[in-house]
C-alpha cells in the first residue's frame, strides 16, 4: 500500500522536475504542508523560482491557482473581493465580485510587504477557510492553502509578520541558492527554449483529500511522541538560547508533518529521521532567540540543531 503512495508522489515530483530544477527538499516540504491541509511560508531571496514552483504544483494537482502581489498600498478588499453596483432594468443591485483569495492555492507573494491590516485579511481565510465582506460570510472552495513567500527581513520597506500570525503557518521553508551544476541546468533550460515545458495533471482534488486522510492514520510509536514532546519542551526550557519557546501548535504540527513525510516517502510508520528533518521548518518561525544567542551570531536553525542534539 505504502509503495503505491510513494509512486503517486514520485510522479508528482517527476512532473515538477520538468520545470523546476534542484528544489527537492523545498518541494517535499511544500507537499508535506499540502498533505497536512496547512499553509506554508517560503523564505528566500528574489529570483529563486518560488512563484514558479507553486504555480507548477497547482497545475500538477489540477487546483485553481491565484497570485497576490503584496505591496504597502494593497487593501484587504483587493484580496477578499468587493461589492459592485450593477444596473439592470432601471434597478441598481449590489453584486459581490470575488477577489483572488477565491482559489485553491493562493500564492501571497512577499507577504511581509503588505500592511498588518491586509495581512490579517489573509489570516481569516487561512484559519477559518472563509471570507467576511461587510455583513456576509463566503465559504472558500476546498482544498484551500495559502503559500506565502517573504524575502529575508533585512530588506527595506517590510512589515515583519507578527509571531502570532507566523504561528498559523505550519512550516517555514527556506529556499536556498541552487548548486553550481543545477544553476547550469537552469541556464540551459531557460535560455535556449522560448516556451515552458508543459506538465500533466497527476493528482485530483478527491485523490488529494484521500491522501490527507491517510496521512493522519500513519502510526507513530509512543517513544517517538515522547521525543516530539521533549523537543518542544526544550524550546521552552533552554533559556540560555531561546527567549520564547513553541506553543502546543508546534507539537501537533511536528507529529502531523512527520506522518505526512513518512507517507510521501512510502513508509508504514513515522521514523526518528522524519521528526528531526521536520523539526526545522516546524520550529523555525516559532521560537525567538534571546539577546545572548543573537550576540554570538547564532541562527534559529543553529538553536534547533542544538536542541536536537
Amino acid at each position: 500500500m505504502s509503495r503505491q503512495y510513494k509512486s503517486t508522489f514520485d510522479s508528482v515530483f517527476k512532473e515538477m522536475n520538468k520545470v523546476i530544477i534542484g528544489m527537492d527538499d523545498v518541494l517535499e516540504q511544500v507537499m508535506v504542508s499540502i498533505i497536512c491541509d496547512a499553509n506554508a511560508l517560503l523564505e528566500g531571496y528574489p529570483g529563486l523560482a518560488k512563484t514558479l514552483a507553486i504555480r507548477t504544483l497547482a497545475q500538477v494537482m489540477d487546483l485553481k491557482f491565484s497570485r497576490i502581489q503584496n505591496t504597502p498600498d494593497l487593501m484587504p478588499s483587493d484580496i477578499t473581493g468587493t461589492y459592485i453596483i450593477e444596473e439592470s432594468g432601471g434597478k441598481r443591485n449590489f453584486k459581490f465580485e470575488p477577489g483572488p483569495i477565491f482559489a485553491n492555492i493562493v500564492l501571497a507573494d512577499e507577504i511581509n510587504r503588505a500592511t498588518p491590516k491586509t495581512q490579517s485579511a489573509l489570516l481569516e481565510a487561512m484559519q477559518e477557510k472563509q471570507v467576511t465582506v461587510g455583513t456576509n460570510t463566503f465559504k472558500l472552495d476546498l482544498p484551500f492553502f495559502v503559500l506565502a513567500t517573504q524575502n529575508p527581513i533585512e530588506q527595506e520597506g517590510t512589515y515583519p509578520l507578527p509571531e502570532a500570525q507566523a504561528d498559523r503557518f505550519l512550516l517555514k521553508i527556506k529556499v536556498g541558492y541552487p548548486k553550481p551544476e543545477e544553476e547550469l541546468q537552469i541556464i540551459d533550460r531557460f535560455t535556449e527554449e522560448m516556451k515552458m515545458p508543459s506538465v500533466k495533471v497527476v493528482l485530483t482534488k478527491n485523490h488529494l483529500e484521500q491522501l490527507q486522510k491517510t496521512a493522519r492514520q500513519v502510526p507513530i510509536a509512543n517513544d517517538l511522541k515522547k521525543k516530539v514532546l521533549k523537543i518542544i519542551a526544550a524550546t521552552r526550557e533552554k533559556k540560555e538560547l531561546i527567549e520564547y519557546g513553541a506553543s502546543p501548535r508546534a507539537s501537533m504540527g511536528l507529529v502531523l508533518a512527520s506522518k505526512a513525510r513518512a507517507l510521501i516517502n512510502g513508509r508504514h510508520h513515522v521514523s526518528s529521521e522524519d521528526i528531526e528533518t521536520m523539526a526545522y521548518p516546524i520550529l523555525r518561525h516559532r521560537i525567538i532567540l534571546n539577546f545572548e544567542a543573537e550576540r554570538k551570531g547564532l541562527t534559529v536553525d543553529d538553536a534547533i540543531g542544538q536542541i536536537l542534539k
